[in-house]
């Protein structure tokens, strides 16, 4: 049986304060380097949903008919974690997504991404990313100003 890989040029995968395992820079990654490639299965909606169902977290929409399960051992961009303050974005480019640095990441950092759940049972998904940023759960940062404060957190502005 193929070992997944666990690392590529940029990342290597260990174990990680935020969740489990993680990706972290092997080196400098300068904005706007692809980090790594999110693979996957190519799958119809229908079996993405199903799939969903079961609680598979690693689901990528890819367009109206397909979507993309990362959740294969080929993959390594599926050990990155979720962060509220984020140092890449993930991105669709010609039918494929791209792991991409917001900025700068030094050799060492951990590679995060925001998952970009929607407020559909977002109590359900706790975020841990330690982040100064965080807004306690895993939830895409259009939704951020809908949540109410925390306890002892201002009120957001509109």
């Amino acid at each position: 049986m193929t070992q997944p890989a666990l690392a590529t040029d940029l990342i290597v995968i260990r174990d990680s304060p935020i969740h489990g395992r993680g990706g972290f820079a092997n080196k400098l990654i300068p904005q706007g380097t692809r980090v790594v490639e999110y693979l996957g299965e190519r799958i119809g909606k229908r079996e993405s949903l199903l799939r969903c169902e079961r609680n598979n977290e690693y689901i990528f929409a890819l367009n109206d008919e397909e979507d993309l399960d990362g959740n294969v051992p080929w993959n390594p961009a599926r050990f990155l974690n979720h962060s509220c303050a984020p140092n890449c974005d993930a991105e669709l480019q010609d039918g494929r997504i791209w792991i991409i640095a917001r900025r700068d990441i030094q050799p060492g950092e951990e590679i995060t991404f925001n998952y970009g759940y929607d407020l559909e049972d977002y109590r359900d998904y706790p975020c841990r990313c330690g982040s100064p940023q965080c807004i306690g759960y895993i939830l895409a940062e259009e939704f951020f100003d809908h949540l109410p404060p925390r306890e002892g957190e201002r009120p957001r502005e509109p």
